[in-house]
């Protein structure tokens, strides 16, 4: 009898709570029936591929191979793994659980965990907008190449052209006069217009990959994330065909185990395996808070881990074959040839494309994949920002019509933002991402003592719902 007097008042307190909260609304609010619930994945693959598609991008393919090549060579994995299983996966595996289980974006999470940790949350926006605003940039300057490949000769491959001027090859002045266009000047300089129709290109594809939500992003990815396995597969294995490729490789993977006590060694390492993995930028969080709550979070996460490295491992092959027959070709050392992030995608890499037969056929391919692995690192990015705000603005941005605008909205600010990066300005004004890779670093260590004082205290709301599938 007792339970049922329990039970009874129990649904009366139920009641008495939700009436306020049906009559909350004012007249000019939407019917509660316009509220949208949250949309969940239609199934497991798109929610892999939206993962897989933010993790894997650039840093891969002009990153990874390089500070092998730096560090040791195959010396550099024992660093890195170290990291990767100690640091990486358990730290992609935290911000993926605490979006499925809260399932909420990277602001409203925390504050589910515990109110006072919400400032976490809005840490990770402040590094997602500033990757909004730069990280397309990129896209721009990949778009421009494509544009120009489809030349034949490759413009960077003559000296006939009206940027040069004969006091520097002619891949590093199409890079620095044509593209870039630097200025010694103080001032921010104009803004290229055929620069910021490729940043506004890139803008309007990013948008309507992701208008209408996970609908709509969840069927993009079937394209933008297997496509760049398509070209760099092609790529490798015309590297590895070609005459000096084996001494690339070897450049590549030969250790020496003479640098495995360098601090630098371990600091590129932990560096990489952080940025790569996109960690603290709520973005994990975002995507997972999609899932159905009893989804195997551990098993995906660990899946998507390796497929990152094992990405990283095989985008090297490709490149340093291809760098191996440049060196060869040129006379030069593998020293003068290799080089890392913009420099071997915009440099190094279609110096060598250039050597090819066919070569606007292979400058294509390449520049395609840049863009793509760019392009879906970019709007889940946006996804991730634009998750965060709906979620903290339910009533007023679960409407009809109105997540198409949020969108907009993000992509006009940021557009507008954006057109500095691509004035002539000088190349000295040009900060590294330095301070973002250090506040990911904060964040980390802000993220698991705030987790392991909330996991003591409990959640605010009562008890803490497990799942035998994210806490296993």
């Amino acid at each position: 009898p007792n339970l049922h007097i329990w039970k009874r008042a129990a649904e009366n307190m139920t009641d008495k709570k939700e009436e306020p909260e049906r009559n909350s609304g004012t007249d000019k609010d939407a019917p509660e029936e316009q509220v949208q619930s949250r949309e969940k994945w239609a199934n497991k693959m798109e929610f892999l591929l939206s993962m897989a598609g933010e993790i894997i991008g650039l840093g891969n393919v002009w990153r990874f191979p390089y500070l092998c090549f730096k560090n040791g060579g195959g010396v550099f994995f024992i660093p890195y793994f170290v990291f990767l299983f100690f640091c990486g996966i358990p730290v992609f595996f935290l911000e993926a659980a605490l979006g499925q289980y809260t399932s909420q974006g990277g602001v409203t999470a925390w504050r589910k965990i515990c109110p006072m940790f919400e400032g976490v949350g809005i840490a990770s926006q402040v590094i997602v907008i500033y990757l909004n605003i730069y990280y397309i940039v990129v896209l721009a300057w990949a778009i421009f190449y494509l544009f120009y490949s489809f030349r034949n000769p490759l413009p960077w491959s003559t000296c006939d052209n009206s940027w040069n001027t004969g006091k520097a090859s002619p891949e590093e002045e199409f890079w620095i006069n044509r593209v870039l266009r630097l200025s010694d000047d103080l001032s921010l300089g104009k803004v290229h217009w055929d620069l910021a129709l490729c940043l506004l290109l890139a803008w309007v594809i990013c948008y309507f990959c992701i208008w209408k939500g996970i609908k709509s992003t969840g069927k993009v990815v079937y394209f933008t994330a297997t496509f760049p396995y398509l070209m760099l597969f092609i790529l490798f294995i015309r590297g590895v065909t070609l005459p000096g490729a084996a001494d690339g490789l070897k450049y590549y993977l030969t250790p020496d185990f003479s640098k495995i006590t360098e601090p630098d060694v371990w600091r590129d390492a932990g560096t990489q395996v952080f940025f790569s993995y996109a960690v603290c930028q709520g973005v994990l969080t975002a995507l997972a808070s999609y899932n159905q709550y009893n989804n195997n979070c551990y098993r995906d996460c660990v899946a998507l881990c390796c497929l990152n490295s094992a990405t990283s491992i095989f985008a090297g092959f490709a490149v340093f074959s291809v760098l191996g027959f440049m060196a060869q070709d040129l006379g030069i050392s593998m020293d003068e040839v290799a080089a890392s992030g913009p420099g071997l995608a915009f440099i190094a890499y279609p110096k060598a494309l250039s050597l090819l037969p066919w070569s606007s056929f292979w400058a294509v391919l390449f520049f395609l994949m840049v863009i793509f692995l760019g392009l879906d690192s970019q709007f889940v990015c946006v996804e991730s920002l634009s998750t965060a705000i709906t979620d903290l603005f339910p009533r007023q941005l679960r409407r009809p019509g109105a997540r198409e605008i949020l969108v907009l909205v993000i992509a006009v600010v940021c557009f507008l933002l954006g057109l500095p990066l691509i004035s002539e300005v000088s190349s000295r004004k040009r900060k590294d991402c330095y301070k973002e890779k250090k506040s990911k670093l904060d964040k980390i260590l802000l993220q698991m003592m705030h987790l392991e004082s909330s996991g003591k205290q409990g959640s605010p709301d009562g008890p803490v719902r497990t799942s035998p599938h994210i806490y296993h």
